[in-house]
């Protein structure tokens, strides 16, 4: 093993982007005496990891499930054989993947603080190279996507974010075929930009109209202007391309994450919850004009705050107002429940947690809506 091994991170910002796994790989090799190394990627809806690699699953495949949702490196001791760290795969909060190295003795804590840096370095040119190559894309799927959910995965700004202020994170549903549900964020020095939308039709023509107005805001939002005039800019060219005939119901939220104060446009069906200690209440919001709706819409801030701990969550109608077999519908009571049993995870693990159950709740039949949730942890 060499004293000083080479900066893998100057190594990986040299390599071709749809070769970083082999280079972190060869890299682990000849520095630092590594075995079998994996680099394992979430697929879309975040149950079941996958290799990039393709190397043989040991028999403790769970613990890279465990790495990935607890965000904690793990070293297994076995009796015989080498080592097994399981190192996470993060950038800016997003959870990238899991990155498993097997060394022949368990790592001095120099060489753990390395590996780490190594993960690191990974983890943030893996968020780097998505835009130039597929390959990291493409293992991510275990089936095909249609038209629309490909135009919506590839739109969205991320699966989460986060730092020692807040931790935000979004799941679509059903990851393979959503339609018109989309969220988006922007994070801009001590302000969090946050929308949830709901877009009307089916197919891939609301994966258009939702583009349309996603951008529509981002247009805005790049350029200065507030909410209300992300709305209003947003719903007059849904209205000047589609003439009334589609709208999207969208909730945006404009937080400060210094005083938890919160700024929101109410533009239709998105639902908006705070978890704060044991309850869980709707935030009482007067509903505005869907985006689109009519021409020259005008729009009004109506105002909350969070409180430290509180955790908020945005769901679409496709999880609050979903009745499948005439059963009550997801928001009267098992949403709330499920809700509460998410109490003590993250808001990466609440987002999966509440959507299995949403799937859960539909019992294999299909779902009449797609569905979006997004939840912000307030951790100042």
């Amino acid at each position: 093993m060499s004293d000083q091994p080479m900066s893998l991170g100057s190594l990986l910002r040299a390599a071709p982007p749809d070769r970083l796994p082999e280079v972190t790989a060869e890299h682990l090799r000849r520095h630092f005496s590594a075995g079998a190394v994996e680099v394992l990627v979430p697929d879309l809806t975040g149950t079941r990891l996958l290799p990039l690699l393709g190397e043989p699953e040991p028999a403790d495949g769970a613990a890279a499930l465990r790495c990935f949702a607890s965000q904690r490196a793990s070293v297994d001791h076995a009796p015989s054989g080498p080592v097994r760290l399981h190192l996470p795969l993060t950038c800016w909060s997003e959870r990238l993947g899991v990155l498993r190295v097997e060394l022949p003795a368990p790592p001095a804590d120099d060489l753990s603080d390395r590996l780490s840096t190594d993960s690191d370095d990974l983890a943030t040119a893996l968020r780097a190279a998505g835009t130039a190559t597929d390959r990291y894309r493409r293992a991510q799927r275990r089936a095909r996507l249609t038209m629309a959910a490909e135009l919506q995965w590839d739109l969205l700004p991320g699966r989460s974010l986060g730092d020692e202020r807040f931790l935000v994170a979004g799941q679509l549903e059903p990851a393979y075929a959503v339609r018109g549900d989309h969220f988006d964020w922007a994070l801009d020095g001590d302000r969090l930009t946050l929308t949830v939308l709901n877009g009307d039709g089916d197919g891939v023509e609301a994966a258009l109209l939702t583009s349309l107005a996603v951008n529509a805001m981002r247009n805005a939002r790049r350029c200065g202007a507030d909410i209300v005039e992300q709305a209003e800019l947003a719903s007059d060219a849904i209205h000047s391309r589609y003439g009334g005939s589609l709208h999207t119901a969208t909730l945006l939220l404009e937080i400060d994450l210094i005083s938890g104060s919160v700024a929101a446009v109410d533009a239709g069906s998105p639902h908006c919850l705070i978890a704060r200690g044991s309850g869980i209440e709707q935030v009482p919001l007067e509903q505005q004009l869907p985006l689109g709706m009519f021409g020259e819409a005008r729009y009004e801030i109506q105002r909350f705050h969070l409180e430290p701990g509180d955790r908020m969550l945005v769901v679409s109608d496709g999880v609050h107002a979903a009745a499948p077999a005439d059963m009550p519908p997801y928001g009267e009571a098992a949403l709330v429940t499920a809700l509460r049993r998410t109490r003590l995870q993250p808001a990466t693990e609440a987002v999966g947690t509440v959507m299995r159950g949403l799937r859960e709740y539909h019992a294999g039949a299909e779902p009449d809506d797609d569905a979006v949730m997004v939840c912000l942890d307030w951790r100042r």
